[in-house]
């Protein structure tokens, strides 16, 4: 199921460490679109990722070089139409490299792809606490709640994602932070309804009260956690800044209120794992989307050169 990872064209192996136990992150893609309701093509990010990661920059905007030896990439899980075997397959590799101790990128991919990731993160999450009730949160930055308990005939649609972690286990309701939602289904906002714990911050709230506003509300939501998964669905931006997506929606996020979000989060929450879903490289426009990912990405390894 795993392709090897040294790809030629991926240059962000220029900071990769020599074996899985000296990296500090752990990379892995995971090529499957089969679960969109709208335009597919989510499946090609990761490649295009690797491809376009040879213009990244070798320092920060701090001017911070970003540190040899950072990372490994672990490949890609090839697709299966099989869809028990293969978010089986996803989760027990998402485990193993969980399980090194190393922060977790995964990169789909459409955002059904979450469901095995945040089941891996939750099993890990519990077995390595040192007490038995480990408080485990998700920060779900996206346009949509993917709160549905079924979409388009199946429960694995990127619809589903946080009603499979809420059935899973892998989190409470009110452990659930959405950040940047401005599409609803009725089924969703029942369930919300009966679970007033789930915490929302819509687009346009960032927009009015500002990012200070959606920081503090994380901080204080957050305190006294163990550790968190950030999914970062690419379409939770405003299609100016990512029209290379599946099911775009105006009125998002912008990319600094983005990138001031995640920079913060990464400091002062215990952030462990994360992914991006949803680049469509086929439906974006001069690569813009795939940037942005990059972007985010090219954060990541800042925040773990800063403590360098």
């Amino acid at each position: 199921m795993l392709e090897n990872s040294r790809f030629e064209e991926c240059s962000w192996l220029r900071w990769a460490a020599d074996t899985i136990d000296d990296a500090e992150i752990c990379i892995l893609g995971i090529p499957f679109d089969g679960a969109v309701s709208l335009s597919k093509g989510a499946a090609k990010a990761p490649r295009t990722l690797r491809e376009l990661s040879i213009d990244l920059s070798d320092t920060t905007d701090e001017w911070i070089p970003i540190r040899e030896g950072l990372l490994y990439d672990a490949g890609d899980m090839h697709p299966d139409l099989n869809w028990d075997r293969y978010y089986a397959s996803v989760e027990k590799e998402a485990l193993r490299l969980m399980e090194t101790g190393n922060f977790c990128l995964f990169l789909g991919g459409d955002h059904s792809v979450t469901i095995p990731l945040q089941k891996a993160f939750g099993t890990y999450q519990r077995k390595a606490a040192d007490h038995p009730d480990p408080k485990i949160g998700i920060i779900h930055f996206d346009a949509h709640y993917d709160l549905c308990d079924e979409y388009d005939g199946h429960k694995w649609s990127h619809a589903c994602t946080e009603a499979r972690a809420l059935e899973n286990g892998v989190v409470r309701p009110e452990d659930l932070f959405f950040i940047g939602v401005r599409v609803a289904e009725l089924d969703e906002l029942e369930l919300i309804r009966k679970n007033p714990g789930i915490t929302t911050i819509t687009a346009m709230e960032v927009h009015e009260k500002g990012m200070e506003y959606v920081l503090q509300r994380l901080a204080e939501h957050f305190d006294g956690y163990d550790a968190i998964y950030f999914t970062i669905d690419i379409d939770g931006l405003d299609p100016a800044y990512a029209p290379g997506t599946g099911t775009p929606v105006m009125g998002g996020v912008t990319s600094i209120q983005l990138i001031r979000l995640f920079r913060w989060a990464l400091k002062n929450l215990p952030v462990r794992a994360m992914d991006i879903v949803e680049v469509a490289p086929d439906l974006d426009v001069n690569d813009i989307t795939s940037w942005a990912a990059l972007k985010i990405i090219h954060e990541l390894f800042t925040a773990f050169s800063k403590e360098a």
